[in-house]
């Protein structure tokens, strides 16, 4: 039992300097016993793939989601409440589309770990997937603050859109001097001066990108031109896309860091609590009965060697006990002793 012991100490400490500390002087050029580093290039290539997934910065059907959303979930009620159903149905979509990748990383095989560690972690990763889809809640001030940066773009679009639908320039107002004309470009977001030579030069607002393009500050450029027949539902959209836009990169970190945490609580705990426990059930439980001298036992050729070396060790005895009476003899009788 002893040697038992001493041999689960040691095998927990050099778990705890590679997994734990991230200590590999023993292992200097086998890379994969550099354990760390090769978790925190997993948690780099999740990092990628998640946004590399999520990533809805395109330019075609901006929009189209969110209307096809709104409208199926009307309700008979004020026109500027959006409907928290269909920001949970978009919300829910995307993370159905992303569910998997943090799946794949705890299966991998690359970070060994015994079979119900690894369906623990899996279960942990399904718990957060669902807890994410059952509510929209943070208590993130980055929230409002990229919701609102981003807001600040929607009357210049709702203008553009306007442009696309009706075919005409947005005339401001009148600005026959210069400080009402800055009021004027204050009120209208921003506009150009176009002068027409007296009282009637007018600040109007500019043209998008491109023919039925549009640039929002903080997302990119988008496609606008499939928008102008959906002149009354396309503001309420461009509010929910700018709401899940915000809101995403607070679910996005959230499920980083909250692996990335499970990942490193999982190895701490398997390495100072559960190891030992399962190695002293497998082989003490009632189970395994005797499991534990099995597995001190000597192999046969061990046995046969310890035998032959008890022996010689009992004749080299024997010899020293002859050889100590025959000096004995010597220095009492002599020379002339008879052996």
């Amino acid at each position: 039992m002893t040697a038992f012991m001493q041999i689960l100490g040691s095998t927990k400490e050099s778990l705890r300097k590679i997994l734990v500390r991230g200590e590999f002087d023993e292992y200097l050029d086998d890379a994969e016993m550099h354990c760390t580093v090769r978790m925190a290039e997993m948690l780099e290539k999740y990092t990628k793939q998640l946004q590399l997934n999520s990533d809805e910065s395109t330019k075609d059907n901006f929009l189209m989601e969110e209307i096809a959303v709104l409208e199926e979930t009307k309700l008979i009620g004020l026109p500027n409440f959006l409907s928290r159903t269909a920001f949970l149905t978009i919300l829910q979509r995307k993370l159905k589309k992303i569910s998997g990748i943090p799946i794949e990383l705890v299966e991998e095989k690359s970070f060994t770990q015994p079979d119900i560690e690894k369906d623990r972690s899996v279960a942990r990763v399904k718990e957060m997937v669902e807890m994410e889809k059952l509510a929209d809640y943070t208590c993130d001030p980055e929230y409002m603050l990229s919701w609102n940066s981003l807001m600040a773009e929607q009357d210049m679009f709702m203008n553009a859109i306007a442009r696309l639908s009706g075919g005409r320039n947005e005339v401001c107002a009148a600005a026959p001097t210069a400080p009402e004309s800055v009021a004027c470009a204050v009120a209208c977001d921003e506009v150009f001066w176009r002068p027409s030579g007296g009282r009637n030069d007018v600040w109007m607002a500019p043209t998008a990108v491109g023919d039925g393009e549009f640039n929002i500050n903080g997302y990119g450029e988008v496609e606008i031109g499939h928008l102008k027949g959906y002149p009354l539902i396309v503001e309420q959209a461009f509010d929910m896309r700018m709401r899940i836009t915000a809101y995403w990169k607070i679910v996005l970190k959230r499920m980083l860091d909250n692996l990335a945490l499970h990942l490193l609580f999982n190895v701490q705990n398997l390495v100072n609590k559960e190891m030992e426990t399962e190695i002293i059930n497998e082989m003490m439980g009632s189970n395994h009965i005797g499991s534990i001298e099995r597995f001190l036992e000597e192999s046969p050729s061990l046995g046969s060697r310890r035998e032959k070396l008890n022996k010689s060790i009992r004749v080299l005895k024997q010899s020293k006990d002859i050889v100590s009476k025959i000096m004995d003899r010597i220095v009492v009788y002599g020379d002339n002793v008879d052996y």
